[in-house]
Formats: structure tokens, sequence, C-alpha cells
């Protein structure tokens, strides 16, 4: 080991002059102190308070804020570990990891945005709680954040008339932009993450199914009293003489772009069955000749979608690259960042976080599902889902195989955790915040980040202590 002196006198990091022992021999999980969290830790606060705190430095700096923090691990296990490790273990973070999860946004995103729903409805409760329905199902097929791009502007046109449509807005969160995504990989990048790793596309149909019919029944059934409470504060019982003239023609523009939305589906399904023995070795990480198909398509039919689809199209969803922009400078940085903490979840009871492994295991070392379902989950709610996906299926066992089956409750926990908690807060899941951003532009006061939180403790709490004792206990 090297002495301390020379750690202190090293002029990289801030880190190196904390007096613990950073040092290892190799990068494993068991020799890793807890400090080495630091930077994931630090990007997920920037994420979850300088937007609060200072707007306009955290709008305008996000990326470098987020770069800083992955600068002070890469420089650190650069010193530590040597450059050749770390260029091995960043490499595996990003192409293993990163790119497919972009990719597959920046696809759905993009040809979602191609799509444009038109029409002059005025929304009553009943129709509200079909298009939530619609959004809810559409949530599973194009991923949250391509149906909540595309639900979210003709929910907001149909109740262009509501005096109240907070509430409108934060069940559409709730629903669509998360506890919708649970059916299937495609449907939130938790659930993506977890099919890369191993775990079958049909293992989450099935057993999410029953979880996410029940909690969208409940979170719908809420709704429609909520909703038609302020309806009728509106309109009186006796709606129909003092409701706007209803005209029921939809307009649908850009459906050339549905069959790129089936060709991203088949593309995922797809490097799911097809297995080759032909990958690429690239500084240690084999990349399998199916990803690199799939991730090429996902390029192409962004590419695609970008030239077939008219301007005004687009104009007329207000499309621009700023959330998917966001999304990705951040995510890079938790990718990289969030290595060493796996690697320690990863060595279980012989690593850093032993406490906490005790705490979602009995003495009998079995996992005690409850815990895995409300830690997941909160941390989803509060930090960010994908990464706090990552962390646990590691922790339970990191083998897919596994998983699926001796522990499939303890899977299943994970992933409804992962998925419906996200709905917690602003900032549980990526298209939460962008739903809140298009529902201010048009003039839509929604509520501040603990005003949300009023919403979402009274409302999804309830629902999820019914998840757990139905399914966990």
């Amino acid at each position: 080991m090297k002495p301390l002196i020379k750690i202190s006198l090293t002029p990289l990091l801030i880190l190196t002059f904390i007096p613990f022992d950073l040092y290892a021999d190799d990068f494993s999980g068991q020799h890793l102190s807890l400090i080495w969290g630091i930077p994931f830790v630090g990007i997920l606060l920037s994420i979850a308070l300088l937007p609060l705190l200072t707007p306009q430095i955290w709008h305008h700096h996000y990326g470098k804020i987020t770069i800083l923090w992955t600068l002070l691990f890469m420089g650190s296990a650069c010193y530590f570990f040597g450059w050749q490790s770390t260029l091995e273990l960043t490499t595996h973070a990003i192409f293993a990891e990163y790119l497919p999860f972009i990719l597959l946004l920046l696809a759905l995103f993009t040809v979602s945005g191609g799509i444009l729903i038109k029409s002059e409805i005025v929304s009553t409760p009943k129709l509200n709680v079909c298009l939530l329905a619609v959004g809810t199902l559409l949530a599973s097929i194009m991923g949250t954040t391509g149906a909540a791009m595309l639900m979210i502007r003709p929910l907001i046109r149909a109740n262009r008339n509501r005096k109240q449509a907070v509430h409108i807005i934060i069940f559409f969160i709730f629903l669509v932009a998360n506890i919708g995504g649970g059916l299937t990989p495609l449907g939130d990048p938790p659930l993506f993450i977890g099919f890369l790793k191993g775990v079958d596309f049909f293992w989450t149909m099935s057993h999410m199914l029953l979880p996410v019919l029940l909690t969208s029944t409940l979170l719908l059934t809420i709704f429609y009293f909520i909703d038609r409470h302020y309806f009728q504060l509106q309109y009186g019982k006796q709606h129909s003489a003092t409701m706007p003239q209803n005209n029921s023609s939809i307009k649908f523009y850009g459906l050339h772009n549905v069959l790129l939305l089936i060709l991203i589906i088949a593309m995922v399904l797809l490097s799911g069955i097809w297995h080759s023995s032909i990958e690429i070795t690239l500084f240690g990480t084999h990349l399998s000749l199916p990803n690199l198909v799939r991730d090429g398509v996902f390029i192409i039919i962004t590419l695609i979608s970008i030239c077939i689809t008219p301007k005004p199209v687009r104009a007329a969803n207000e499309f621009n690259w700023q959330p998917i922009i966001e999304v990705a400078k951040l995510f890079i940085g938790i990718f990289i960042t969030i290595v060493p903490v796996l690697a320690i979840l990863k060595a279980g009871s012989h690593g850093a976080l032993s406490p906490l492994v005790s705490l979602v295991n009995n003495p009998q070392a079995q996992p005690v599902n409850s815990m895995y379902f409300w830690l997941s989950g909160l941390l989803s709610g509060f930090l960010d889902n994908a990464p706090t996906y990552l962390v646990f299926f590691n922790l339970a066992s990191g083998d897919a195989t596994t998983l699926m089956m001796s522990l499939e409750k303890t899977l299943l926990a994970v992933s409804m955790g992962s998925v419906f908690m996200g709905a917690l807060s602003y900032i549980g899941n990526a298209p939460n915040f962008m739903v809140k951003s298009i529902a201010t532009q048009n003039q839509i006061e929604m509520p501040s980040f603990f005003g949300y939180m009023k919403w979402s403790i009274s409302i999804l709490i309830p629902v999820f202590i019914v998840n757990n004792l139905l399914f966990f206990i």
C-alpha cells in the first residue's frame, strides 16, 4: 500500500485529502470504501436539489456539473487503479450500459414527437379516464417517454376550458409517465436495463401484468372521483347546458412514424431472442452482434423519422431536442459514477454496504421482498429509478436467471418499486419533468417540488401499501 502522505500530496482531487483508506489492490467491491460513492451521490443530489436552490445555474450548467462529478471519479480511479483499469471500467459503462439505454430513449422520443393528434374535443371526467387509460397502455408499448410526449398535449387541449387542471397532469405523471411503463422492457428504463442484464421480455410482461392492472385501476378510480368533483364545481351537476360545444373530430398526422415504432419494438425483441457468437471486444468489453445491430437500427430509425416527418407536425407538437439532451448529459455521468457503488453492492456482506445487505435479508440470508420493494421504490422516487433498479438488481443476485427462477418475488419487488415509485417526485423518472414543463408552458400552474409530493404521498403511498400487502406479505 502506498504511504498516506503521498495520497495527500496528490493534486488530482479533493477526495484524496479525506482521511479514508481509498486505496485497493484491484477494483474489487470488497476493498472499496463508501467514499467512492460520493461522485454518484453528488450527481443525484445535484439533480434533486440544484433545480430548486439555484435553477438558473442548474439550467445553464447542468452538463458541466455532471462532468465535474464524473471526472472526480475517473481521476481518482486513474490514480488508485491506473489508467488501463479506469478505461476498461468506463468503456463498459458507456458501451454496454449507457448507449443501449440512451439510443432506445432517443428513438422513442424522436418517433413519438413525429406523431400528432389534433382534436377539438372538450373533455369530461369519463373521457379523461379513457385518455389516461390509453396513455397508460401506450406507455408499455412505446415507453413512458414516448407515451407521455404523445398524449400530454391532446390531454391538455381536451381540458383547455377547465379552471382546475393540475390534478389531471399529476395523475398523468403517475400513470402514463411511470406506472403504465411496467408491462414491458420497452416501457420504463429500469426494465430495459433488466432486459439488457438478461431478464426475459415475457417474464416482465407476465409477472408485472397483475400489479400494473391493479395499481392503474385503483388510480383511475381515484382520479375519476377527484376529476368529477372539480368538473361539477365548474359546470354544475347539470353540465350539458353550461359546457362549451363539443367537436368530436380527431385527426392524426405523421402516422408513418407508427411503422417506425413497431420496428423499435421488433428490434428490442430480436436482440433478446437472437444469439450470436460474433462479438467485438473493446477495451475488455464484449459487445455482441445482436446488440450492435439493435443499437445501429435505433440510430437509423431516429434519422429516418427526422427526414420523413413534416416540420409542421413537429412544430405543432412543440418538439425540441432539449429534454433528450438533458437526459443524455445527466445519465452518462450516472452510468459511469455508479460503477463503484455496484461493485460494493456486488460484494454483499463482504462490502462496505453490508448493513444495507442485512436490511434486505433476514438472518437466514433470504431476501425480505417487502424491503426490496420499499427501498428500491423510495430511492427511485428521490434519486433516479434506472440506476436504483441496477443497484438492487445486483444486490439481490445480479444474475437474471437466478432472479427469474428462485428469486422471482424479489425481482418483482425491485421491478415494481423502481417503476411505480418513480412517480413519487418530479425527479423520479425522466418524463416527469418533461410533462411538468409542457404543462407550465400551457399556463397550468403546476405545484412546487414539495407541493407535488403532497399529492403523491397522500394518493400513491396508500396504493403502494395495498401492493405490498397483496404481493409481498
